[in-house]
């Protein structure tokens, strides 16, 4: 299966170069601008404008609709399988995704270290194949330069949560723009991770989708 990687496209997704054909097409958050319900709008019909067979969205803390309408957000994706604590099994593979992020200012599906992020990760299943999260684990694709220094703000308890998934292949995130890129991590098993943040930190979509293979 050639799973295809985007994140973070913040209403720019018209102004990508190209996006390699696959098996399936994963958006892990932040394709909105402004988070409106027009935005999604066109943005989903852009979706129905790709070949991919599959795909596969989540929202982000931009995408602001999907929590303050979600009936009427989820009403308008028409051309992609939209994943909110949920899974979808295709050709075989549980793929599972989240939008939460750990608390910022008062964006979308923010919830507090600790507990609270805690039992967002639990649900995610055992038996996860590819897991798709807004937000990157710690330590992971998660660094950010700042004025004060570099800081690595991914989540601790999601990368827990990842150490229990003895299935899982692959996680895809974005939300961190600084941090696109790709790495494998081995222990016990061999995990891809994939920061597929499009948008750089100034915004520009210039970030090419990553493509990976999964036997």
């Amino acid at each position: 299966m050639r799973i295809v990687c985007i994140s973070d496209t913040h209403s720019k997704h018209e102004e990508i170069n190209h996006i390699p054909y696959g098996d399936v097409l994963i958006h892990a958050g932040d394709s909105l601008g402004f988070g409106s319900l027009s935005n999604l709008e066109d943005f989903d019909k852009w979706l129905g404008t790709l070949p991919h067979p599959n795909k596969i969205l989540i929202a982000g803390n931009h995408d602001t609709c999907f929590e303050d309408n979600p009936e009427e957000a989820r009403n308008l994706v028409k051309n992609a399988i939209y994943l909110e604590d949920s899974d979808v099994v295709i050709d075989g593979l549980k793929f599972w995704g989240s939008p939460w992020t750990p608390e910022f200012f008062d964006w979308a599906f923010n919830a507090r270290r600790g507990l609270q992020l805690f039992d967002k990760w639990q649900r995610i299943p055992l038996d996860t194949d590819v897991l798709i999260t807004h937000g990157p684990p710690a330590g992971i694709l998660d660094l950010v330069v700042t004025h004060r220094g570099e800081a690595q703000v991914g989540c601790n308890d999601l990368l827990r949560r990842i150490f229990e998934l003895k299935n899982l292949k692959a996680h895809v995130f974005g939300h961190i723009h600084s941090g696109y890129g790709t790495e494998i991590r081995k222990s016990d098993r061999e995990v891809r991770f994939v920061n597929a943040s499009i948008c750089t930190e100034r915004y520009q979509p210039s970030n090419h989708p990553i493509v990976f293979d999964i036997d």
